[in-house]
């Protein structure tokens, strides 16, 4: 099959959606697909507002020759930037059936950082991914919660982790205070780093990743280390040789880092929200608490080789096959209005 994916997120951008776009890409052409990839790299980019790490896609006339000249089978759109929006466009001219994800809370995104009230933008997004045939969602209590707010066509597509190479480590290194907190993700106010930052906790803290916020954080909590973005097995030996995760997220819509985490035999401590409801299994591979203290002390007690066994669960193949089978879904009509006019 040949298989167009639309993205406002790639490379050289570090987050959940890249790597699980990535993983996607990689497995589907080793199963003997054709993956095309209308990303930022093909086009003219300007920096995200308040984000310029983020470049955004102007200029975007030439998707409509891309698209035709690689005549896809399915067209699946992973976001709702310019990119994902032209796309959409693309499609609902041409009358061609496509399928688009849910994977980032962009209201709760763009209060934080605009103060625009979010259930503006739910009601811009719902009516973005009306006309698709499935909206792939990562997760049981996202599912739930979208379809409350009049989302329809939810499919599930979970995720994976890579369990070769996050794995135990033989010997940690004892150059850090114990126990080791660790957080590891984009350092920017969505992902509530203060809530973790702020906590009274023996031993050390740790911050892996990079983000806007990085520098305004390092100057007000000097006494955390800050180890900026690492990868490979850099990455799979800060998990490893942690006593516990931090995953101070709110907002996420899954958080492959906890998967991650979970594989090198590190538990989680995290708030009882969506994500972290997903992936944990209470007293056994996480602590979720209102009382993130109370979590990460109580988190040190859980039992490593239990993360390990949880993570070995959770495999790209098949979050690549749920893909798949929601390229061509069963009973879902193929609409071909666009209700949003011209969004």
């Amino acid at each position: 099959m040949k298989i167009c994916i639309a993205t406002d997120a790639w490379t050289p951008q570090v987050n959940g959606v890249v790597r699980t776009l990535s993983e996607t890409r990689r497995r589907l052409r080793k199963m003997g697909h054709e993956v095309f990839l209308l990303s930022p790299d093909r086009f003219a980019t300007v920096p995200c507002p308040t984000y310029r790490e983020i470049r955004l896609a102007w200029n975007l006339w030439d998707i409509d020759r891309f698209l035709r000249d690689f005549q896809p089978d399915a067209i699946h759109i992973a976001t709702e930037g310019p990119i994902g929006i032209s796309t959409r466009a693309w499609c609902l001219r041409e009358n061609f059936p496509f399928t688009t994800s849910f994977t980032t809370r962009f209201p709760e995104y763009i209060r934080s950082r605009c103060g625009l009230p979010s259930e503006l933008i739910y009601e811009a997004l719902r009516r973005f991914h009306l006309p698709s045939s499935a909206v792939m969602v990562a997760t049981a209590s996202l599912h739930e919660e979208l379809q409350k707010r009049g989302f329809a066509n939810l499919v599930r597509w979970s995720r994976g982790v890579d369990t070769a190479l996050f794995r135990p480590a033989d010997a940690p290194q004892a150059t850090r205070a114990r126990p080791v907190f660790l957080y590891v993700g984009r350092v920017a106010v969505e992902k509530n780093l203060p809530a973790f930052l702020d906590l009274d906790l023996p031993g050390t803290k740790r911050v892996v990743g990079s983000g806007p916020d990085l520098e305004a954080l390092r100057r007000t909590w000097p006494s955390v280390e800050f180890s900026g973005a690492l990868e490979g097995l850099d990455l799979a030996r800060a998990y490893a040789e942690a006593d516990v995760f931090v995953f101070p997220s709110r907002t996420d819509t899954f958080g492959i880092v906890m998967l991650e985490s979970l594989a090198c035999g590190t538990p989680v401590a995290a708030f009882p929200v969506t994500g972290p409801r997903d992936i944990l299994r209470q007293g056994v591979t996480g602590i979720m608490d209102e009382d993130l203290r109370k979590a990460c002390l109580l988190a040190l007690r859980l039992d490593r080789s239990a993360c390990r066994a949880d993570a070995l669960n959770w495999s790209w193949e098949n979050c690549t096959r749920q893909f798949l089978e929601n390229l061509r879904p069963q009973g879902f009509p193929r609409a071909v209005h666009d209700p949003v006019g011209g969004l």
